[in-house]
């Protein structure tokens, strides 16, 4: 009994010093508040004057009168309870005014302390980041750009058993409040959080939708860690209560299934559908609608690729909720969850689908359009909708016929070379430590230099010791690459004996790109050879040639003129170095024969080409191509007339088209028009048109470009051996060799299309040894030969074929009557001299280095 009496009394001292305590801070409290009050006593005083501030003072005094005996009225002040009730409601007020002086705090974000709060006009018109999408001309998307991959759904299109899978786990009271759930709150602060959390799906939405916890919403009291999260709660609670009454409860819905985080970088319902099980979201099944929803508790530690047991415990967490709250029975649950995890996955990225390479273009072009206009568009977060003038079927055909022929001449490549490596000099000597140049043009060797400043061996070791695992391109698998172990130098060399390629084909008419194929595979190699890509182009530079000689006044020449074909020797200043240039043919051999230009065009002879030059001259030659298209800088030597400037595949496609479109240079075109995301057009796009030559200029040359084809000994008859000529087509078209067969190109015409190829190494070191496998004609002309093909066996392309157009001019110079019986005669027996292709070129000056830096090919495991 002593014991208790003394721990009683102990308590009881304890509980007098706290109270003795409390009356000490109480005093000390209202000493500091009778302080406070006279300091602003005085200070108003000073201001307003003490008669004014004693008449405020005297009318608060009587209005407080007043109300105390109004209340004496009906409670008596000397009743036990009247302390008790005069203290509550006293803490009362002042706990409504500081909670009103905490909300204006973070509504506000007062002294920058909490952080911005969404206006309400962001709160009533909420921005989801949404992706933009690249469609085809036809109606097919064929990529996106996006901060967040994002497409939005609309309520009606999300499954009901979604939507009951989320209540139950998420919010089962979503409909029976506004926006927080007090007694989900309650019970999440009893159980510590082991029995769910206390956040409705209206908060989950505000988190999402505003970024709330985003270190650029912070303010000074978030950098306090438990502050921290009352300040983030309260955000959300504040913008769920205003959510609530902006929007109804399917709005809400369909937000959150829009904005939400499944990961796998799969933002929204619809993506994540189609990346987890690629499907609608309209078609998943209940299960795997509650993969989804499980989703939200971890994306990382459910996700079902990384971690399908746990996602498959989850889902059937899912499952019991809903049979918990009577959306399933319980017998429907138990069946659902004994079924298996099954998963499609198909991930998504900016550059999967067709036309990948064209997309770098597309954002460059819708780029400069922003800036240009200043319009403030964004194309990762905005949601535009960008209509292209690719047709989606050609692009397919384009992809298609350049993977089957790529594929065939690389096998050509590969046992030409079998034993040797393909990277020589002029001589055909393999160039000693070509890799490792190349290898020094990496990132991965910049990085280990960088790591390892004095320690090469290091570099050495990891560069070309270490073999690390890694996923390649391969011609031979069926699944386009091979899982392999290799060094970074193994990989460069591997990759560096791969040929490379590019097509495009466009309508001369409208100037629409209607296919675009800048390489093998865009996953594998990154470099655009349509438009990134410069080389030299060899003799498909030589109809500028011609069309200056019959254009300009001054020369005034036809198809049916004549040049001996003899050895030219040109004698020139270039720099202030006296060089002499003396092009041959590549028949080794001159006929000294008197050619009409177009035989000697569809032949390409050397030396009528460059005596052509010389009589209109370099800088005449030059002028007239940029006026046709080409943007690049062009030398104005003796030797451009043979294509010894770098141009792009792109642009030489473009300035052909002037020749079936009368005359008249057409700026290509990868944008028709782009919309917002309703839908509505911001802005359509106009073909720019300019006169380059005349229309009878335009006429002949076209005749001249079919002569290709017709002429005997023409460089571009390989184009028979395809089934292109049905419905009356007619064609023409122009190859190109470069100096040791480094570059294979061709350009074709027809009165409604222009495809060009080209085909070459990453090197201009790396090429076919004999003219024989490496020429135009059976590199580049295959690839258009066979995209045709496919393109005019589609009954919708059928329209595509038939004759030129009639010349839209009277034609004054004589184009039909070029040859007597003599003149063919002789025509046939020269023919049969006629080796190859006659249209390499040769420059005698120091081949120009590389136009690029050729793509990291390290192999980054």
């Amino acid at each position: 009994m002593s014991e208790d009496r003394e721990r009683f009394r102990a308590i009881r001292h304890a509980f007098g010093a706290f109270r003795r305590r409390i009356r000490h801070r109480r005093a000390q409290f209202g000493s500091v508040r009778r302080g406070v009050s006279q300091t602003i006593y005085k200070q108003t005083t000073r201001l307003a004057g003490e008669e004014r501030v004693n008449s405020w003072t005297q009318t608060y005094r009587d209005y407080r009168e007043r109300l105390r005996s109004f209340v004496h009225q009906y409670i008596d002040p000397d009743a036990w309870y009247y302390p008790y009730l005069k203290n509550g409601i006293r803490w009362t007020l002042i706990s409504a005014l500081m909670l009103g002086v905490y909300v204006f705090i973070i509504n506000y974000n007062f002294l920058y302390l909490t952080g911005e709060m969404p206006s309400v006009i962001e709160l009533a018109n909420p921005k989801l980041n949404q992706a933009s999408e690249i469609y085809s001309q036809d109606g097919v998307m064929i990529g996106k750009f996006y901060a967040e991959n994002r497409t939005p759904i609309k309520y009606q299109n999300i499954p009901k058993p979604l939507i009951n899978a989320l209540i139950a786990t998420e919010d089962a009271r979503f409909y029976d409040h506004g926006g927080i759930d007090p007694r989900a709150i309650g019970r999440a602060l009893i159980s510590l959080g082991r029995d769910g959390g206390g956040s409705t799906i209206t908060q989950q939405l505000a988190k999402n939708l505003f970024k709330t916890r985003r270190k650029s919403n912070s303010g000074l009291l978030t950098r306090i860690p438990f502050l921290r999260k009352v300040v983030y709660k309260s955000k959300e609670w504040l913008m769920a209560l205003k959510l609530e009454r902006n929007f109804s409860k399917e709005e809400i819905i369909t937000y959150y299934f829009n904005t939400v985080d499944f990961g796998s970088n799969a933002f929204g319902l619809k993506t994540a559908a189609r990346t987890f099980f690629n499907k609608a979201p309209d078609s998943l099944n209940i299960q795997e609608g509650a993969v989804l929803v499980g989703l939200q508790k971890a994306t990382t530690n459910y996700n079902p690729l990384r971690n399908p047991k746990r996602s498959k415990e989850r889902r059937n967490v899912v499952l019991g909720q809903m049979a918990k709250y009577k959306f399933l029975t319980r017998q429907q649950a138990d069946s659902i969850s004994a079924l298996p995890l099954v998963t499609d996955y198909t991930p998504e990225n900016p550059y999967s689908g067709p036309a990948s390479y064209l997309k770098n273009a597309v954002l460059d072009y819708v780029k400069k359009w922003a800036e240009e206009n200043d319009n403030g568009y964004d194309l990762y977060t905005d949601g535009l909708r960008i209509v292209t003038t690719i047709d989606s079927r050609m692009q397919t055909y384009a992809e298609e016929a350049t993977s089957e022929k790529m594929k065939a001449l690389q096998r050509t490549f590969d046992n030409h070379w079998r034993g040797r490596n393909p990277w020589t000099d002029e001589d055909g000597n393999e160039l000693p430590g070509f890799i490792d140049s190349v290898a020094r043009r990496t990132e991965r060797y910049k990085v280990l230099a960088k790591r390892f400043p004095l320690d090469p061996d290091s570099v050495t070791y990891y560069m070309k010791v270490k073999k690390y695992k890694m996923r390649v391109f391969s011609w031979n698998s069926k699944r386009g690459y091979d899982s392999t172990e290799m060094t970074p130098y193994d990989s460069i060399s591997y990759y560096k004996r791969f040929l490379q390629s590019g097509m495009v084909a466009m309508d001369p008419h409208t100037g629409y790109i209607r296919a675009w194929v800048g390489g093998l595979n865009y996953d594998y190699f990154k470099y655009d050879h349509v438009k990134q890509g410069k080389r030299q182009p060899g003799s498909t530079f030589k109809p500028f040639v011609y069309t200056t000689a019959i254009d300009d006044t001054l020369i005034n020449l036809g198809p049916c003129d004549r040049i001996q074909d003899r050895p030219f020797r040109k004698a020139y200043r270039e720099n202030g170095e006296e060089k002499v240039w003396e092009p041959r043919n590549s028949t080794g051999y001159y006929t000294y024969s008197e050619m009409t230009l177009r035989r000697a065009m569809a032949r390409s002879v050397n030396s009528i080409t460059a005596k052509l030059t010389d009589d209109v001259g370099p800088e005449r030659v030059v002028e007239y191509a940029h006026r046709m298209g080409i943007k690049s800088k062009l030398a104005a030597v003796p030797s451009v007339g043979l294509g010894s400037s770098d141009v792009s595949l792109y642009e030489l496609v473009g300035a052909y088209c002037t020749f079936i479109n009368d005359g008249e240079a057409i700026e290509p075109m990868i944008v028709q028009r782009i919309e917002d995301r309703d839908g509505v057009v911001i802005e359509t796009f106009q073909t720019q048109r300019r006169r380059a030559i005349s229309p009878e200029t335009a006429f002949l040359m076209r005749y001249m470009l079919q002569g290709g084809l017709q002429e005997p000994g023409g460089t571009s008859q390989n184009l028979w051996s395809f089934n292109l000529f049905k419905n009356r087509h007619e064609m023409g078209g122009k190859t190109g060799t470069t100096s040791n067969n480094s570059d294979g190109w061709f350009v074709g015409v027809s009165d409604k299309l222009v495809v060009g190829a080209w085909v070459g190494g990453d090197d201009r070191s790396i090429h076919f040894r004999s003219t024989d496998l490496g020429e135009g004609a059976k590199t580049a002309l295959p690839l258009v030969g066979r995209f045709l093909e496919k393109v005019y066996a589609d009954n919708k392309f059928r329209n595509l074929q038939g004759p030129f157009a009639k010349p839209a001019v009277p034609i004054t110079k004589d184009y039909q009557n070029c040859y007597s019986y003599e003149d063919e005669s002789a025509a046939e027996s020269d023919s049969t001299d006629v080796s190859g292709e006659s249209d390499s070129t040769f420059v005698p000056t120091t081949p120009a280095p590389d136009a690029t830096t050729p793509p990291d090919t390290s192999g980054t495991p």
